[in-house]
């Protein structure tokens, strides 16, 4: 594989059958830059979480909408970035509140245990964006 960078860009409704469309595509992207299964797995699962937040809290009552997913192989890493265009929300309020989690509130911190990064933020035009990295052992 050459030094440079490979990106699939994707957008789903944002409805939770679609979802699998984006765990399809990292298992045909695992098919370039093979990686272990359990690996595999954990960005299965990483996904599944960014995807599902999206879903569930970006666009509230409103209906509708579109979930982004763009995937950025590397030869030593995959950054994956979830964006939505919908109501956004604070990190902060997503942490731990006290020693409760908040109903729900465990997507982001099963996204950190399994991925090496994880930057959420504002997205550029309004929405939020969870961009998380897994580098990759040769």
């Amino acid at each position: 594989m050459s030094a440079e960078a490979r990106t699939v860009s994707l957008t789903i409704p944002a409805r939770p059958e679609y979802i699998t469309l984006g765990r399809l595509a990292l298992t045909a992207i695992a098919g370039v830059r093979p990686f272990s299964d359990e690996t595999l797995h954990d960005l299965k699962l990483a996904l599944t979480e960014a995807c599902t937040n999206s879903v569930k809290h970006a666009y509230d009552e409103m209906g509708g909408g579109s979930v982004d997913i763009v995937y950025e192989l590397q030869p030593d890493r995959l950054a994956v970035e979830v964006g939505d265009a919908g109501t956004g929300f604070d990190p902060e309020a997503a942490a731990t509140n006290g020693d409760e989690l908040e109903e729900g509130g465990l997507g982001i911190a099963i996204i950190r245990a399994l991925t090496d990064e994880v930057e959420i933020a504002e997205r550029e035009g309004g929405g939020s964006r969870l961009r998380f990295v897994k580098f990759l052992t040769p």
